[in-house]
């Protein structure tokens, strides 16, 4: 399959690491690159997960709510079953 030449944006401490870290493994930024788009076809999307590593506002609500609770259990009402919790919110 004929090669085409291709030009990507990357700033140059990013370059220079990854450079350095793909030479210790025997590859050059090329084939690290094709590696990665073969990857990515091979398995239908990028092929690792992308996350945020900052909770959101939601999970830090509740992470909040959990650690409160935790600091006075004897404050929050307990239930012994979920029927008695969903019938005492009726």
């Amino acid at each position: 399959m004929p090669k085409v030449s291709t030009n990507i944006t990357i700033d140059a401490e990013t370059k220079a690491k990854a450079q350095a870290m793909l030479a210790d493994l025997g590859l050059d930024l090329s084939t690290a690159v094709n590696i990665f788009l073969k990857q990515m076809l091979y398995e239908g999307g990028i092929p690792f997960s992308i996350t945020r590593e900052i909770p959101n506002r939601i999970t830090l609500e509740a992470m909040k709510e959990a650690q409160e609770m935790s600091r006075s259990p004897e404050s929050y009402k307990k239930y012994d079953t979920v029927d008695g919790m969903m019938e005492d919110e009726a």
